[in-house]
């Protein structure tokens, strides 16, 4: 009889908590939160005031509904306009624009102005908002992924660079938008300006030279600018000079990728400088007690300093960009400085063993990473054999840049270091003072802004350069020999004087 009993059914298999009851079919539904975005956009009509709190996180593209999006748009519009901010404005806009019908109708608007007794709470709701944005965004570029993955014709390195900037973009929140409003744009230009005219004409960063910062006012964002010399002519000192003003006069995060030295030695050079003590001495290291003493005190404020230096040899364009982008990321450079172009490779086949057109690549990726990370990339570049056989004062030209022509198209800023001193030249040519322990700046091309030639002083022994100050003093004999105790405004420069030392006005 026991085998004649209907058999017990199979209990159903449960389902896990807080998911649809639906037959979906395995479907899934897109990362969301409308009624938090119902909370937000009621908050928003409630207290105008609200919106500040939100702005800067807070997009249309934010929004999963369409409805909400719209309803959005409109609050923006109306804060931007300094209007009123409420049900009625909000439903005056949408109906102006046809779109009052698609996101509900007035009842829509109503309901949202219900949903919330205060904005206390928008902030909170927003970012939970914002979080699942980027959840859809994530799905989305990793859909577009797989479907780039599996198409033969794409080139993995491109795939690899595109994934990068992709997540990159996302990481920072700055999701791509293919315009931007004049009413935003305005707004932003009278802010920059506002805040230049507190840091005294300085709308970038700072490259701690008081007449190079005049004339550039800063090497600005999303700029790239060539620093290009023959050998020997101190590219590598005056950019280790700028990099140390910013990083420590200034505070200001600095990447820098030597290919051509070890951060080893660099970091030397940088230790010489801030010292006074030359490289040849730390090299032996036979320092006598006081230079010991004066090395232990004055190298702290470079330990600290936020300067990150990179020695891998022979980077690739793609790998640079991966790097910059990482160290933006996780420690907001604001400049990068590359020692030097000519030694850096494509990394990919497109250039077809053609060096020129494998600079023009290099180049054109450089103002690229310029303006993604709107930070300034300063790289410099080598100069062809041309001046060395120039007759006169041998002074660079634009068209003494090396390998392409394409560096001085995709260039802001192009300037030469020039040392007479160098050719055995002892006076400037156009003055004729003595030009032995100086340099020149040779802005040739400013893209936003004047041409001109700007002198320097030059401490070959310590690999620095530094302003020439009117009314300083310069010990004797000092000059080619880079001589340590020049006393300079910059912090760079204030070398105690060491005994016996005479000194002669200049």
């Amino acid at each position: 009889m026991e085998a004649n009993q209907p058999s017990s059914p199979r209990p159903a298999a449960r389902r896990p908590a807080g998911t649809l009851s639906l037959p979906l079919s395995g479907g899934k539904l897109p990362p969301q939160a409308t009624e938090l975005e119902e909370a937000v956009l009621g908050s928003l009509m409630i207290d105008r005031n609200a919106l500040s709190k939100v702005i800067d996180i807070l997009t249309p593209e934010t929004f999963y509904l369409e409805s909400h999006q719209l309803i959005f748009s409109a609050v923006k519009d109306l804060f931007g306009a300094s209007e009123a901010v409420d049900i009625l404005t909000v439903a005056q806009l949408l109906r102006k624009g046809g779109n009052l019908d698609r996101v509900g109708g007035e009842s829509k608007l109503i309901n949202l102005s219900t949903r919330v007794s205060s904005s206390a709470h928008i902030e909170y709701h927003a970012r939970i908002v914002v979080q699942k944005h980027i959840q859809r965004e994530l799905i989305r570029i990793s859909n577009e992924l797989i479907e780039q993955a599996y198409d033969e014709a794409t080139d993995v390195l491109d795939l690899l660079d595109n994934a990068e900037q992709s997540l990159f973009s996302v990481s920072q929140g700055n999701l791509k938008r293919n315009y931007e409003s004049s009413l935003n744009l305005v707004k932003q230009a009278l802010d920059r300006i506002s805040a230049i005219s507190q840091r005294e004409g300085l709308s970038g960063v700072p490259s701690g030279f008081r007449e190079v910062d005049r004339v550039t006012s800063g090497w600005q964002n999303s700029d790239l600018i060539i620093l290009a010399a023959r050998p020997g002519m101190g590219k590598t000192a005056f950019a280790l000079s700028m990099a140390r003003n910013m990083a420590l006069d200034h505070k200001i995060p600095v990447a820098l990728f030597s290919l051509e030295m070890s951060s080893i030695q660099l970091i030397t050079r940088m230790i010489s400088s801030e010292t006074g003590i030359g490289a040849e001495k730390l090299r032996r290291g036979n320092l006598d007690t006081t230079e010991w003493a004066q090395l232990t005190s004055k190298v702290k404020g470079l330990q600290d300093a936020p300067l990150f230096i990179d020695d891998t040899p022979g980077l690739s364009i793609f790998d640079l960009r991966a790097k910059c982008r990482r160290l933006a990321s996780q420690h907001q450079i604001g400049v990068i400085v590359i020692d030097y172009l000519q030694l850096m490779t494509a990394g990919n086949s497109k250039a077809g063993g053609n060096r020129e057109q494998e600079i023009s690549s290099i180049s054109r990726a450089l103002k690229s990473i310029a303006k993604e990370l709107d930070i300034p990339v300063i790289a410099l570049s080598q100069l062809s054999r041309a001046v060395e056989t120039r007759g006169g004062s041998k002074r660079p030209l634009l068209s003494d840049l090396r390998e392409s022509g394409a560096i001085e198209q995709d260039a802001d800023i192009v300037s030469f270091i020039y040392r007479p001193e160098y050719y055995k030249i002892h006076e400037w040519d156009d003055d004729q003072t003595p030009s032995d322990g100086q340099a020149e700046l040779i802005i040739a091309k400013h893209r936003n802004g004047s041409l001109e030639n700007i002198r320097l002083r030059f401490e070959g022994s310590m690999a620095r350069f530094s302003d020439i100050v009117a009314g300083g003093y310069r010990a004797k004999g000092s000059g080619s020999d880079g001589g340590d105790n020049s006393i300079f405004e910059s912090k760079m420069n204030r070398v105690e004087p060491r005994e016996n030392d005479e000194y002669e006005p200049f």
